[in-house]
């Protein structure tokens, strides 16, 4: 089963590789051109064709885009491919070479360095930003869902469900333009927060240090719409799970309302609530573009962004390609997770 899985996840990976590749291969050679600038000569023209393959066949381009990108790949066995890729060689054919090497997202149109250089500072930042996302939803998500659980009815049920409604319906965007305001400008002097921020800052004395309260809005921001989903997610799942009867049984033998909850209630219920936390992790990582925006947070979208405006299609196709991979990596890590939790997948 894990092998399928992998083997899917594989296939998914192929066609969005062959997707953005397709999608940006029409406008691939007016952007390198402009990169160059109006006042470029033939020969540069020429150098840039033949370093980005714009000069090849668009199936020669594409596959030599998929063995780029792929981990195990063929290459020329030369002294230039093996700076270019830095590879592990594992075994030669011919002239060419079997090797192990970190994705080559070939390098970008501005500032000729290479794409993987530009985004994983970015892929960690938002990583972190997520992370801060998903956790406040997780845990504030589940302990709001059992107090609704408990409190089935009354007012503060009510009230949470409407809240939680409130936060579904809201969209990222909207919800980051009235925080920031809110918090980081009307409210400041009381919060102590800005309105925009990354979590990384420069100055001249001390250099590079993080600042951890510019993470605070945007995960909050960002964390609204997955708290909203867990909470009622949490509520329903306890309340179908409260009424079995093997709940019915431990309360009967006297065990306390904590232990019930907790080893027998909660720990079924979770199940669902696990499936809701992968997809909107993966979400949480494409889905902080307009947030990182609204925040000036430096993260993965601020850098797609600002590849967009500069026509710098290598990063911006690195950017997706990224994404997409952390989607089928996060969903792959979960289906096993999730199967490991239920026995009846098994």
């Amino acid at each position: 089963m894990l092998l399928k899985k992998i083997a899917y996840s594989l296939f998914v990976m192929l066609g969005v590789i062959i997707l953005v590749f397709s999608l940006f291969n029409a406008s691939a050679g007016g952007a390198a051109m402009d990169a160059l600038g109006q006042r470029s000569d033939k020969a540069s023209q020429q150098a840039l064709e033949i370093e980005f393959g714009l000069n090849q066949p668009f199936s020669e381009r594409l596959t030599t885009y998929i063995n780029d990108l792929s981990p195990i790949s063929i290459h020329d066995d030369d002294k230039i491919n093996s700076e270019k890729y830095n590879w592990a060689k594992m075994f030669g054919i011919g002239g060419n070479a079997i090797v192990l090497k970190f994705p080559y997202l070939r390098r970008s149109f501005a500032s000729k360095k290479p794409v993987g250089e530009i985004l994983l500072p970015a892929i960690k930042c938002t990583a972190i930003l997520a992370s801060a996302a998903i956790l406040l939803a997780i845990f504030g998500g589940i302990y709001l869902g059992i107090i609704c659980a408990l409190k089935q009815n009354t007012w503060v049920d009510k009230l949470l469900l409407t809240i939680t409604n409130l936060g579904v319906s809201i969209p990222s965007f909207f919800a980051a333009v009235l925080i920031a305001w809110l918090f980081g400008y009307f409210w400041s002097s009381y919060t102590g927060l800005s309105m925009t921020g990354s979590l990384y800052d420069y100055d001249f004395e001390t250099g590079r240090h993080i600042v951890w309260a510019n993470l605070i809005l945007p995960a909050i921001t960002l964390g609204i719409r997955p708290l909203s989903v867990i909470t009622q997610l949490t509520r329903n799942s306890m309340l179908d799970v409260m009424s079995m009867d093997y709940v019915r049984t431990a309360r009967a033998k006297g065990l306390s309302e904590y232990r019930v909850l907790v080893y027998h209630a909660l720990r079924n219920a979770l199940n669902p609530v696990l499936t809701a936390v992968s997809g909107w992790f993966a979400s949480l990582m494409a889905g902080a573009f307009f947030v990182e925006y609204v925040f000036n947070y430096r993260g993965l979208g601020m850098v797609t962004v600002d590849a967009l405006e500069k026509n710098d299609l290598p990063v911006v196709m690195g950017a997706v390609v990224t994404v997409a991979f952390l989607f089928v990596i996060i969903n792959l890590l979960v289906d096993v997770l999730y199967a490991r939790l239920d026995p009846r997948l098994r």
